[in-house]
């Protein structure tokens, strides 16, 4: 998270120094001085998050700092300061674009403190309004964000259309890379709950002494650390959608709170006592089978059912046929439009290579491997050889290509002789098969 920067103008730098002081006392904030509207203008460039401007500066007026301010960024909050009570002055000020106008006395630093607590709020607030502006105008339609046409990704598309038309809770599984977060924003953009915030958590991702924090709240000073309250993700999903990814991993005292919370709509944040209503729709998923899961003893049978509702299985990439070569060609499309590339084509070879390979990444590994191969491509067109591959795939990732026991014998002996620079009795003593079977089958071209 970026720090709030703030510039102070101040000519009494005993004065400016005392406000820098105070308003550094929250570590989130990044304070500057400054002495002269000159010397602020010059570092403009920096791009401070709200400038604290005192109204009479040796080099130039406050208006006149506040208009430059303003030519060079128009959003951004700036408080004038100044010694006198001017109201008509005050009301010039604000009516030119100021945020706010506070008068030097004892109380200013204080003054200044809430204001900056306000302007946070505000930017916050702005924010979140220009990400569901964002999200909304996407329009999370099917066909546009999980793209194929293979069968398995048209029967998803209908368990989708049925979670939209109701707030029934969803459980996405599926192989890691596969598109669970993707699914769960499209089943929230597109219900009644899209004007509302989606809000994720990657379970596995957030130490098990800080998930409740996280997911509920705290308040300050309910444990070391906790300098300010923190609003948790369920409460800022209130009326939208909370996705808890990885929900397996969730340790058994974190998933008793959870039950509970989802059982009576309400929790308190850690170390309060205020009861807060909740109305979040809650979407999970996982990698794993979360029935076995719960027959291992792993995760509480009740929270299961609890989160169950309407289960969506994503197939993996391997078994959606032709969508491989639909994806590939839509991230080399995007990856192109992006970097300002021209349009690339696939050439028939190497959508050959990316059609036998298994991809144990999933949808994630192919956008990887074909943004590495518009980079690669020596002309308008990707070849086999701008295709490449991780070298770690497992033996299982090796199996899945089901092939018959013939291919797999082609395979191996291939991959050997390619590993021992062709030396076929060195292959023969490593297979423990006949030098003749080898020859065989390189003069039948079988490798």
């Amino acid at each position: 998270m970026d720090p709030f920067k703030i510039f102070i103008v101040e000519d009494d730098e005993l004065y400016g120094a005392m406000l820098k002081h105070h308003l550094s006392l929250n570590p989130d904030n990044e304070v500057h001085l400054f002495t002269t509207g000159s010397e602020l203008l010059k570092n403009m460039y920096k791009h401070p998050s709200m400038i604290s401007l005192d109204y009479r500066l040796p080099d130039m007026s406050g208006m006149e700092v506040l208009t430059r301010i303003k030519e060079h960024d128009s959003d951004v909050p700036v408080v004038i300061v100044s010694g006198q009570e001017d109201v008509g002055t005050a009301v010039d000020l604000l009516k030119r674009g100021a945020y706010d106008y506070v008068v030097k006395d004892e109380d200013t630093k204080n003054r200044l403190w809430n204001v900056v607590k306000n302007v946070k709020k505000h930017l916050d607030l702005k924010q979140e309004l220009s990400d569901l502006k964002e999200e909304i105008g996407k329009r999370y339609e099917y066909n546009k964000v999980i793209r194929g046409n293979s069968p398995a990704i048209r029967n998803i598309f209908k368990l989708i259309e049925k979670a939209t038309k109701s707030n029934i809770s969803v459980s996405i599984t599926g192989e890691t890379g596969t598109g669970k977060e993707l699914v769960a924003k499209a089943i929230h953009y597109n219900s009644p709950r899209a004007r509302n915030q989606f809000v994720a958590i990657n379970v596995s991702a957030v130490p098990s002494e800080l998930i409740e924090s996280e997911m509920f709240g705290h308040e300050k000073g309910s444990f070391t650390g906790a300098t300010t309250r923190k609003i948790g993700k369920f409460e800022l999903a209130h009326k939208g959608t909370i996705f808890l990814d990885e929900i397996v991993d969730m340790d058994m005292n974190m998933q008793t709170k959870l039950l509970r919370v989802l059982q009576e709509k309400e929790f308190t944040r850690v170390g309060g006592n205020e009861v807060i209503k909740t109305d979040a729709r809650v979407i999970c998923a996982t990698n794993k089978n979360m029935q076995e899961e719960v027959k291992n003893g792993n995760f509480r049978e009740d929270l299961y059912y609890r989160l169950l509702g309407l289960p969506i299985e994503l197939p993996p990439l391997r078994q959606r046929g032709n969508d491989i070569l639909i994806l590939a060609k839509y991230f080399v499309d995007e990856f192109c439009k992006e970097n300002k590339l021209p349009v690339l084509n696939i050439s028939e070879k190497a959508k050959e290579k990316l059609m036998k390979y298994p991809f144990p990444g999933n949808v994630r590994e192919l956008k990887a491997v074909m943004e590495l191969a518009a980079v690669l491509a020596n002309s308008e067109t990707i070849e086999e050889d701008d295709i490449t591959f991780s070298s770690t795939n497992s033996v299982s990732d090796f199996l899945l290509e089901e092939n018959t026991l013939q291919a797999y014998v082609r395979k191996i002996i291939k991959y050997y002789l390619e590993k021992y620079d062709n030396n076929v009795m060195t292959v023969a003593k490593k297979l423990d098969v006949g030098k003749s079977t080898i020859y065989r089958m390189i003069k039948n071209q079988e490798i």
